[in-house]
Parts: C-alpha cells; sequence; structure tokens
C-alpha cells in the first residue's frame, strides 16, 4: 500500500479520478487526507530529531577544529585545557588560534545581553537559556564530560577526516572526562552517563 503523499496522488490520478474534484469523504479524499497528515508527521518528528542532533554536532564540530589545528595525539591535561575555563591554555594551544574553550562558547553574548538590559529590568529569554545551558555543562562536566576520544591515533584520524553528517558519528568512539580527571568509556548517542 503506497503512504507517501505524491505515490497517493499518483494512484488516484491513474484511476482517471480528477484530485480537485473528489467528494469530502469519498475513500480516495480520505486516503489523500491520511497520506497527508502522514508526512507532516514524518516532517515534524525529522525537524524535531535535527534540532535535538544540533547540540551534537556542534560539539564533536568544536573538538574536530581543535584537532585540525593541533598535530599529534592530546593527553587528557591537553583535553581538559579545552574544556574548562579556570585552566590557563598552555603554550601548546597557542598556534592552534582557538578563540574560546567549550565552556566559554556563549560567554561573550552572555556579557553582551547583561551590559544591553536595563538596571532593574529582568533577564531576557535568551539570556535565561544561556545562563541553563551553561550550568548544564557545567554540572556535566562535573560528572563526565561526552566528547570525542582524541586520545587514540585511528579516532582522531577519524575525527579530523568527519564531514560534518550525522550518521558518520556512530563510527567515532567517545569519552567521558570528569573535572576530577577520570575518564570513561561512553557511547553515542549518550545516554544518561554512559
Amino acid at each position: 500500500m503506497t503512504k507517501s503523499l505524491s505515490k497517493v496522488q499518483k494512484k488516484i490520478s491513474k484511476k482517471g479520478v480528477n484530485i480537485s474534484s473528489l467528494h469530502e469523504n469519498s475513500r480516495n479524499s480520505q486516503r489523500l487526507r491520511r497520506a497527508s497528515a502522514r508526512d507532516d508527521k514524518l516532517a515534524r518528528v525529522s525537524a524535531a530529531r535535527a534540532k535535538v542532533n544540533q547540540v551534537h554536532l556542534r560539539r564533536v564540530a568544536y573538538f574536530q577544529n581543535a584537532a585540525k589545528a593541533a598535530t599529534g595525539l592530546f593527553d587528557l591535561g591537553q583535553i581538559q585545557q579545552l574544556i574548562q575555563r579556570s585552566i590557563p591554555l598552555s603554550a601548546f594551544y597557542l598556534p592552534l588560534l582557538i578563540s574560546y574553550r567549550y565552556l566559554e562558547r556563549d560567554d561573550e553574548e552572555m556579557a553582551r545581553l547583561e551590559d544591553d538590559r536595563r538596571p532593574g529590568r529582568p533577564r531576557s529569554s535568551r539570556e535565561d537559556l544561556l545562563k541553563q545551558r551553561m550550568a548544564m555543562d557545567e554540572r556535566e562536566y562535573d560528572g563526565g564530560f561526552w566528547m570525542p576520544d582524541m586520545m587514540e591515533t585511528t579516532n582522531l584520524k577519524i575525527l579530523r577526516e568527519w564531514n560534518g553528517e550525522w550518521t558518520q558519528l556512530g563510527t567515532l568512539k567517545y569519552l567521558r572526562i570528569a573535572r576530577s580527571g577520570t575518564v570513561h568509556d561512553s557511547s553515542f548517542p549518550p545516554k544518561g552517563q554512559s
């Protein structure tokens, strides 16, 4: 049985029926409504999934840029310098031209929003959203920050060659690195504290 709207329209028109002159409750018009609703639902689900996936894509893209700019493998201290705020960047990162660490990515926008707000006024919704995201990232880093494994040669090579597509992320190996320095293997996509 055909399911997509275009296929249903084609099948109905092959019968010699003009689609615009169908009776409101005929079988063919009901098939068209069901197919249209199915296509709309698939589009909504696909858009929602793409929005959720953007978080992971941006994170992996950040670490890919760092991996492309550096030569050789990363050790735990260097990875923590890429993530954390309080650790000063070593000479290892000066030629990388990394403009921010991962947890600092929203600091400039947050400062701009705070400066734009008049005294005594409540925070904007964007400012609240950024504050929540920053707090969530800090909590994640305390428990274990999910990221691609940059301490293994083959994984680092795959990361450098990644073309930005969701489907290729399954080939990478992932880690969870905590602020305390503990490292655990993780899965893709991340599920809780995997």
